[in-house]
């Protein structure tokens, strides 16, 4: 279960339910999301093709992704229906339900570390990371890229920050892409291994907050591998190791070239 905002979900909503009581004209779930509310999956509803019984579909304990399709504010009674989703949008409800889950226990975490209940911590930080970067596990990686200042963009109390701060960086490991290719490099000059070796360093000081790995593979054939935070900055510093490379090759009138993979 993790906390919402609304007492009660939206028709068309799809919402995360845990399959609690199965009847052969239907089955009750309680909604994940909504503090274990329970609503009710009608027969006709469980599946687009003919079974032979619910039970082939449906078993107790089961955690499936429905779709909202009635809803009685005033008496708080809700329809749901498992045929209408679609496969492509319960795995995507599905991570964004384990993404919430990860953002619960972060905020439960802070929460416990600071004497305040859970419904505080939403309510003083996770609502804010919500509203501003639209989903609060997305708030609590941009501050596990970016540090303290994405959770003050956010308009989180400075209390929380440095108790958040220490949970995230244990909990959340920054998402890496990697470029890459090929590179030949060879000097017949008498110190031509030096300058190979200068032509392979200025390759990796074109780093500026990437990693910039070069490895042989069998000279005179080189890895070169940008490791970095998103693939512009990665496709950058790659294109910046290749200039650096070319250029004192040129100088050193060395054999350079380069394949991308």
């Amino acid at each position: 279960m993790v906390m919402n905002r609304k007492e009660l979900p939206d028709a068309n909503e799809l919402v995360v339910a845990t399959v609690r009581e199965i009847f052969d004209y239907g089955a009750y779930v309680t909604l994940d999301e909504y503090n274990d509310m329970r609503a009710y999956l009608p027969w006709s509803e469980v599946s687009s093709r003919w079974v032979r019984d619910i039970r082939d579909v449906l078993k107790e304990g089961q955690k499936i992704v429905v779709k909202v399709i009635r809803v009685n504010k005033k008496k708080k009674y809700v329809d749901v229906s498992l045929k209408r989703v679609y496969d492509s949008d319960r795995k995507r409800k599905m991570l964004e339900f384990k993404r919430r889950q990860r953002a619960e226990k972060i905020l439960e975490l802070a929460a416990s570390q600071m004497g305040k209940t859970l419904r505080e911590a939403y309510e003083q930080v996770g609502w804010k990371l919500e509203d501003y970067y639209g989903e609060i596990f997305a708030g609590f990686e941009q501050a596990a890229m970016r540090g303290e200042e994405a959770l003050r963009e956010a308009g989180v109390p400075e209390e929380w920050i440095p108790v958040l701060m220490k949970i995230i960086q244990k909990q959340i490991e920054v998402r890496k892409v990697k470029v890459e290719g090929t590179a030949v490099v060879r000097s017949e000059k008498p110190n031509g291994l030096e300058v190979v070796r200068s032509i392979l360093l200025a390759m990796k000081k074109a780093g500026d907050g990437a990693q910039v790995r070069v490895y042989s593979i069998g000279s005179p054939k080189y890895r070169v591998e940008v490791i970095a935070d998103d693939y512009k900055q990665a496709e950058k510093t790659l294109s910046q190791a290749v200039k650096n490379a070319e250029k004192l090759a040129r100088k050193e009138k060395a054999l350079f070239q380069f394949k991308r993979d």
